[in-house]
């Protein structure tokens, strides 16, 4: 099975915050399952990095998403023309641009998203939380 982390799943979860589910925190540690963060989340990280609005991290940008990727075994999804052409068309339920994404590729690659955000169960995808 595969999974898409939202961004402030994968902060938590590398972070070791409890602010991650019970549930998330155990499909994340105790499986084998495929895990992924799109590339929408690390422009997001990016962005809010580079503007300095609440997002500290603990060693500089490109360094902190590579090592963690790889010590979590977390791949990155790339956005694909058929992910943005979903995002075309789908009900505006949520107005996040990247969360718009990251819902838009969960449909269309079929696999659930890790997130606490309610919003996304506006939409036909499953949510882990």
């Amino acid at each position: 099975m595969s999974y898409l982390l939202d961004t402030s799943a994968f902060l938590w979860f590398v972070s070791g915050d409890r602010k991650l589910s019970t549930l998330a925190r155990r499909v994340l540690e105790e499986s084998d399952d495929e895990f992924y963060l799109s590339l929408a989340s690390i422009w997001e990280l990016a962005i809010k990095a580079n503007l300095g609005r609440g997002l500290e991290l603990p060693r500089p940008f490109a360094e902190f998403v590579e090592i963690e990727l790889y010590a979590e075994r977390i791949q990155i999804l790339k956005i694909e023309l058929a992910h943005v052409k979903r995002v075309a068309i789908m009900p505006l339920h949520h107005r996040d641009p990247f969360d718009r994404l990251l819902i838009a590729q969960s449909m269309v690659e079929n696999i659930p998203v890790i997130t606490s955000d309610a919003a996304f169960d506006l939409y036909p995808i499953e949510r882990i939380w």
